[in-house]
């Protein structure tokens, strides 16, 4: 059963409370696919400036979509929380669209 996302942080200790057993390494990875119509309209972006929410939104799905399955692969090992979280991002493009990568890891814990 998945943690609630809640339980996973970015700073090394969970707030209030003890961490009593790291379980290792947990991590996701995430590949979100961009298609040729947002290529065209964060293109335009490009040349005109300004903020591209095609690809905000696509990160942001992506994002959401990583941590889920940060979740879950928490709860494979019972981990109550991750710690020392981070997320990275790469992208891959071609020339018909482009691709973005996430991968999030971190450290599984039992919390006392």
């Amino acid at each position: 059963m998945a943690i609630p996302i809640s339980r996973i942080v970015t700073t090394p200790n969970f707030p209030d409370r003890e961490i009593s057993a790291s379980l290792g390494i947990v991590s996701a990875e995430c590949v979100l696919a961009i298609n040729i119509f947002r290529d065209f309209l964060a293109s335009i972006r490009d040349i005109v400036g300004g903020r591209s929410g095609t690809y905000q939104e696509a990160l942001n799905e992506a994002r959401e979509t990583c941590l889920a399955e940060l979740a879950a692969a928490a709860g494979e090992v019972s981990a109550d929380a991750v710690v020392s979280v981070k997320i990275d991002y790469s992208e891959i493009s071609s020339g018909i669209g482009g691709m973005i990568i996430l991968a999030a890891y971190g450290t599984g814990v039992k919390l006392r």
